[in-house]
């Protein structure tokens, strides 16, 4: 299948961080507005190449730097508002036609606003009249102690366009369970929520996250393959990978952005294909847009080219991604029904 065909094919989208998909001139511009000087270049192409040089570069450092420029000019309800709606635009422009986008409302607080001001410029940028849903996913982020008050943002904008809530940042050494009971209020509240886990810490931290959280999704999740030993023609799957698989807990992977921080070394070798080979619920995702240099049409297209993926395999991870979608059942089927089937079937 060639790019082109697969963008014009309606996708849905699970994993994607709003501040890691700005674009390049955006960045530019609104450091500018607000004077931010501590661009590496203020060449639009140049800077996203080093976005994406940055966090190929093996250094947490500069990886980490590149969110340091992103945020940074973040910090206004205008900013906020445009990077918001370009995301929008962006992925209605690739084919997407549902997603999810996640953010973290206390890391757009240096600024003066609050969160609740943070959230309601995101959800202002995404309500457009392109032919796509974004909703917006809210994270607290694991190194502080703001979960309770993310989660109660959650519960105050769960009609307004908040289907849910994660958490991101280190997941070694700050595993799921330090927020227990923000999840726990969450489901009182029948609120909805995934976790980030088995990306950067490996099926110890996933096991933890399932055994005291309860999500409906794993953020990456891909490092459940270590849980799993194949030996020829058959795989051994021992107690959490076949806890994960039997139950279809959907596996948000980022592909290139997996390949970016050593899960594996290219995505011929990536554990997705096992993975997808044996029945794990896959969906397929970008995750930082900007930082990857990706989009959602183009992660699909790497499967197809290098691990040899088909339009079969494209589909079913797409029909993975409704399933697993916080969208209501009735929302799933008109989906389904009016939108993909009739486009993935023609």
């Amino acid at each position: 299948m060639h790019l082109d065909e697969i963008r014009a094919l309606p996708k849905v989208l699970l994993h994607d961080h709003l501040d890691g998909g700005l674009r390049p001139q955006t960045v530019i511009d609104l450091a500018a507005a607000c004077g931010y000087d501590r661009l590496p270049t203020t060449d639009a192409q140049e800077l996203g190449q080093w976005f994406v040089d940055a966090a190929d570069s093996g250094s947490l450092v500069r990886y980490l730097e590149t969110f340091e420029h992103t945020l940074a000019v973040m910090q206004t309800e205008d900013a906020i508002r445009r990077v918001a709606a370009e995301c929008a635009e962006d992925l209605a422009d690739d084919g997407v036609v549902y997603a999810e986008v996640r953010f973290a409302p206390e890391l757009l607080t240096a600024g003066g606003l609050s969160m609740t001001q943070a959230v309601e410029a995101v959800l202002d940028g995404f309500d457009t009249d392109r032919d796509i849903e974004v909703n917006a996913l809210l994270c607290a982020m694991r190194q502080s102690d703001r979960g309770p008050e993310v989660a109660d943002l959650v519960i105050a904008f769960r009609d307004d366009g908040v289907v849910g809530m994660d958490i991101a940042g280190p997941e070694d050494g700050f595993p799921a369970s330090l927020f227990a009971d923000p999840f726990a209020t969450l489901r009182a509240a029948m609120c909805r929520y995934t976790i980030h886990a088995g990306e950067a810490a490996g099926v110890a931290s996933i096991a933890d996250a399932l055994a005291t959280c309860m999500p409906e999704r794993l953020g990456h999740g891909v490092r459940i393959i270590e849980d799993i030993r194949v030996e020829g023609d058959t795989a051994e799957i021992g107690h959490v990978a076949a806890y994960v698989r039997d139950r279809q807990i959907p596996l948000e992977v980022c592909p290139s952005s997996n390949l970016q921080t050593g899960i594996a070394d290219s995505i011929a070798e990536h554990p997705v294909t096992l993975l997808n080979d044996l029945g794990f619920a896959i969906t397929i995702n970008t995750d930082n847009r900007l930082v990857s240099g990706t989009s959602l049409s183009r992660e699909m297209h790497l499967l197809v080219e290098e691990a040899d993926w088909d339009l079969q395999d494209l589909h079913a991870a797409t029909m993975n991604a409704i399933d697993g979608s916080f969208m209501s059942l009735d929302d799933k089927a008109d989906l389904i029904v009016n939108v993909v089937q009739p486009a993935w079937e023609g």
